[in-house]
């Protein structure tokens, strides 16, 4: 189990890693667009489409590895006074009820959303826009495997924090 763990958290950091450069890039796209709009009267559809994409990604692709390191969106009052094991045990909770089925739930509605778009290879409505749309709806689908498959990381640690055979210091 923790060879599985440990697989899943691997892929998971390695895309959050990602996403912190391609932030890193959408900033100095974002200044390089304002300076060339505001300085020089220029624009570029696709360069701001490309921004969009971008942060598309990031969110998307980075929402696993927010949950791996534990840096989602909790309700802290009652959880932070909580024992590790009632902890797991409520993490349990939440992944089986909650996360499984949100994921299963996008991941059917989004697989069918983007194999249109890539059916048509749908491209941008805008003029001079990015002709790659269908790799933009691609991102619901990803987001939902990866958070699903992150969530059997977690569901997997926590049995094991509950079982004590997972100890706090072994997570990261």
């Amino acid at each position: 189990m923790q060879q599985i763990i440990r697989l899943i958290d691997g892929l998971s950091i390695a895309v959050g890693k990602i996403c912190a450069w391609l932030t890193l890039a959408m900033v100095l796209l974002t200044t390089y667009l304002v300076v060339m709009r505001y300085v020089f009267n220029m624009t570029s559809i696709a360069l701001q489409e490309l921004v969009m994409y971008m942060h598309a990604s990031v969110f998307m692709l980075g929402a696993a590895y927010a949950l791996q390191s534990d840096q989602h969106v909790r309700v802290d009052v009652l959880y932070r006074t909580l024992s590790s094991r009632k902890r797991a045990l409520l993490n349990i909770i939440g992944t089986i009820l909650f996360l499984f089925p949100f994921t299963a739930l996008i991941t059917y509605y989004g697989w069918n959303y983007a194999a249109s778009a890539w059916k048509y290879r749908e491209a941008s409505t805008q003029p001079g826009g990015l002709p790659y749309v269908y790799l933009l709806k691609s991102l619901l689908p990803a987001f939902a495997i990866m958070m699903f498959m992150q969530g059997i990381a977690e569901l997997l640690r926590n049995i094991l924090i509950l079982i004590g055979k997972w100890h706090i210091t072994e997570e990261q």
